[in-house]
């Protein structure tokens, strides 16, 4: 379970960053994102699923939380 920091781009997205493996990709969805909870199954733009138990209340971005690949 890698540590993943989260922090939104310029463009109002959010990135995906994992250090170890130097891999950085935006955040195409989440499948909890309300004012109450964010987290669950997020999907990537480059395909690849990573999960993270619902938060609540939401993470303030940027932060570091611990995710699992989900594939």
């Amino acid at each position: 379970m890698p540590n993943v920091m989260i922090r939104k781009s310029e463009s109002g997205g959010l990135l995906f960053y994992v250090a170890k493996k130097d891999m950085e990709e935006t955040i195409a969805s989440v499948e909890t994102d309300t004012a109450a909870t964010w987290g669950g199954e997020v999907v990537l733009t480059d395909g690849s699923r990573w999960y993270i138990d619902p938060i609540s209340p939401p993470p303030v971005f940027p932060t570091t939380l611990r995710f699992k690949r989900a594939d």
